[in-house]
């Protein structure tokens, strides 16, 4: 079957190849990939920022349809419809792992990462990571549930309260599906972004949310101090890993007020103004991906409409296409795009 391979560290190093079809084992399934998103981890693994297991089939966001089980898989079987967390090995035995934050074990293995993904026709997932896809689910927005459970998982790190003034700052994938997942929660939802992210800041519009600002032409502390009586934001959510942004943050909440790290800075270590975070007795939490607990509310928020998934995606091409998605990324012409598998 073809797939798409990292071959080996460094930038590029991505090819389409012929590789033998994988069969399920004992506690896994295979399945059939109909379509696999590329997430913004996959363009640091292509630009060779991100270190994998090379050689490694890339993509961990998909859904398809189970063809195969192994042996001892007995509650599923070929014909279902599943998408799969991207844990496809943990110790088990550390607190993490027997607290269900699977995302925090030192000894996890990801699919797309350490085990060959979805930019092929066919994987291998362990039948513990795998969610039934909800009838008005499709498997293009399944194919979106790995980010829409990271955000999911940094919101639920926070507490929002019926119409809290929520600030998302950066309107990609990430921004715009923590904009959603907050706004289902009841907050009134500012969305930031710059000149550069037009196309997304129109997206935003689309979506409903409820502010939509570009802050190089709208003041948005003003925006915010007037629906605050002068307060100040209830809760940032820093979705784009700039460290101005993490800057303009924690200037825009209120004392009391939260702030979620969700971005990834290019360097791991940044200015932070610690003395805002002190006297404005701020609380700061970092988000890592997503458990276990994210996936079954982030399927059903997809099911009953709260979050529009299926919108977000702009562009979709087979996986022969690489070329055309990553370019379509990075001239910020995109927002989502999707891969299909080739025979």
């Amino acid at each position: 079957m073809k797939a798409l391979v990292k071959t080996e560290l460094g930038f590029g190093n991505l090819e389409l190849q012929d590789v033998e079809e994988p069969k399920p084992g004992n506690g896994q399934v295979k399945i059939e990939v109909k379509h696999a998103g590329i997430c913004g981890s996959d363009i640091h693994t292509y630009e060779g920022h991100y270190k994998v297991a090379a050689p490694v089939t890339l993509g961990h966001e998909f859904a398809g349809e189970i063809v195969e089980v192994g042996e001892d898989v007995t509650d599923y079987k070929p014909g279902d419809r599943v998408t799969s967390e991207t844990t496809f090995y943990i110790c088990g035995e550390c607190e993490y792992c027997k607290a269900g934050d699977y995302n925090l074990c030192n000894h996890r293995k990801g699919l797309g990462t350490q085990q060959n993904g979805g930019f092929a026709k066919y994987l291998i997932a362990r039948k513990d990571s795998l969610h039934r896809l909800p009838e008005n689910v499709s498997y293009k927005e399944a194919a979106m549930t790995e980010p829409l459970a990271c955000t999911h998982h940094a919101v639920d790190k926070t507490e929002i309260n019926d119409r809290d003034v929520a600030v998302v700052i950066g309107p990609g994938p990430i921004g715009l599906f923590t904009a959603q997942v907050a706004k289902s929660r009841g907050a009134k939802v500012i969305i930031t972004g710059l000149t550069n992210d037009k196309v997304r800041l129109d997206k935003a519009e689309e979506l409903g949310i409820d502010y939509v600002v570009n802050t190089q032409e709208q003041d948005v502390k003003e925006l915010i101090n007037r629906l605050t009586d002068g307060y100040g934001a209830d809760l940032v959510f820093e979705c784009s890993g700039a460290v101005p942004a993490a800057k303009q943050g924690l200037d825009l909440l209120r004392k009391k007020g939260q702030y979620a790290q969700v971005g990834i800075f290019p360097e791991a270590v940044v200015q932070f103004d610690m003395e805002k975070v002190i006297q404005k007795e701020i609380r700061v939490v970092g988000s890592r991906s997503q458990k276990p607990a994210d996936w079954e509310p982030s399927l059903e928020l997809m099911n009953n409409g709260s979050v529009n998934a299926i919108d977000m995606v702009t562009h979709e091409y087979d996986i022969s296409q690489w070329d055309e998605g990553y370019k379509a990324i990075k001239d910020g012409e995109a927002i989502k795009v999707l891969l299909s598998p080739i025979d």
